[in-house]
């Protein structure tokens, strides 16, 4: 479901940069992998139910997959002018809103925590693990700089397999060095599922240890 494909096709030029520093996102980009909706504005609800419907459908066709690194992004026309802590604060707010809207139909995913606090959090829409990536203009990330706000929904059982395969520590110190050339720093917030919430690494942001998750659970 792509309204823009100028903008779907910016996003893709974007991942597939020759020095992006995450080699599995541009996998998807470069295999086209990556399933693309065009919605308004981060601050309003007015696409959240066509947004859910969008999940839903990529869920039951990566569910159907075989084979390969699969993403969901939703790119957001605006707004284009806020700074990270006001990204951060829409973020949380569209996530709260999905999270919403699922838990009238769906129960969490059994197989992570619902609480984001925990280190066993991963966010879940139709009963889906998800590891959500965000980008936006002005990220303190040189990597997460797409001139839209963005939100990347990638399936948690992914990482589940790529560990179990062995592939997942390999891919890992590539893509932190590739960052390392890319952005000048590794990302302090990065810390392997089970050690840390991945809550933390959703935005781009740096929080400080009395930072408390604003989503709620459901």
């Amino acid at each position: 479901m792509i309204y823009n494909t100028e903008i779907a096709n910016n996003f893709q030029s974007f991942l597939s940069q020759p020095n992006f520093p995450c080699v599995a996102a541009k996998d998807v980009a470069l295999k086209e992998n990556i399933t693309i909706m065009i919605a308004e504005h981060l601050a309003c609800s007015f696409n959240d139910k066509a947004i859910l419907d969008f999940i839903y459908d990529f869920v039951l066709t990566y569910r159907q997959r075989h084979q390969g690194f699969k993403s969901a992004a939703v790119i957001f026309k605006g707004p284009r002018d806020i700074n990270e802590s006001e990204f951060d604060t829409l973020m949380w707010r569209r996530l709260q809103a999905f999270r919403d809207l699922d838990a009238q139909t769906f129960s969490y995913d059994a197989r992570v925590s619902a609480d984001p606090a925990s280190s066993l959090f991963s966010y879940s829409l139709m009963e889906e693990a998800f590891f959500v990536l965000a980008l936006h203009p002005f990220s303190s990330r040189p990597a997460r700089r797409f001139q839209y706000p963005t939100l990347v929904f990638n399936p948690h059982e992914q990482f589940v397999q790529m560990k179990a395969s062995g592939t997942y520590s390999k891919m890992k110190v590539i893509v932190r060095k590739r960052d390392m050339s890319y952005s000048g720093s590794v990302n302090p917030m990065l810390k392997d599922f089970g050690e840390a919430s991945e809550a933390y690494q959703y935005s781009g942001a740096v929080y400080d240890d009395a930072w408390q998750c604003p989503l709620k659970k459901s």
